[in-house]
């Protein structure tokens, strides 16, 4: 019997309204807070920066500052690029004018014009030297064409240079600042027999 007094003892504390030290599912510990308590209660019950947080918001800044330099090498890497691709464009249309120019000297007729610029003559051929008033040599004016560029001109046809001489002579331009003549009186005009 010694036990069920001891049972009933731990019920009767139970039943009087003290506390077990336990709480479970189910069960409200804020109902065992005094009225003037509750403030406190419910400033303890703020969100603060835990352990947890303080550590996600570090790796969410090493992240951060990791992808802006990423970006950061990224945006380097392509402007380095098309400076790249300038500078090959540059020297391609570089090298297709040197192709040009060593076509041309393939011409013999261009190799020709272009000793002649510097002096140079034909076995047989004398060298004559065209001098200005002061006694300077005059420079020639004419240069050979690139090779490549010669006769891709179309032909004008035949029928249009006709066609417009027809043209010009239906209609024929006037001079308006020459008056039509009103009498012919058979002498030469002023000039034409002096």
């Amino acid at each position: 019997m010694a036990t069920d007094n001891r049972r009933t003892g731990a019920r009767g504390s139970s039943a009087r309204g003290g506390p077990r030290g336990r709480t479970g599912p189910g069960r409200d510990s804020r109902a065992r807070v005094p009225a003037a308590a509750a403030p406190e209660a419910a400033q303890a019950q703020r969100p603060r920066l835990t352990g947890r947080a303080a550590i996600l918001v570090l790796v969410l800044a090493v992240l951060t500052v990791s992808y802006a330099s990423s970006a950061k090498a990224y945006l380097q890497q392509r402007d380095h690029l098309d400076d790249l691709r300038e500078q090959i464009a540059q020297r391609q249309s570089s090298i297709d004018v040197l192709e040009r120019e060593k076509r041309r000297w393939a011409d013999p007729s261009y190799v020709r014009q272009q000793a002649r610029e510097i002096g140079y003559v034909m076995p047989g051929e004398t060298s004559y030297v065209v001098l200005d008033e002061d006694g300077e040599p005059l420079e020639s004016e004419a240069v050979l064409a690139d090779p490549s560029t010669v006769g891709d001109q179309t032909p004008e046809p035949w029928w249009a240079d006709a066609w417009a001489s027809v043209e010009t002579a239906g209609d024929p331009p006037r001079d308006p600042g020459t008056p039509p003549a009103t009498e012919i009186d058979g002498s030469e005009e002023p000039g034409a027999g002096e």
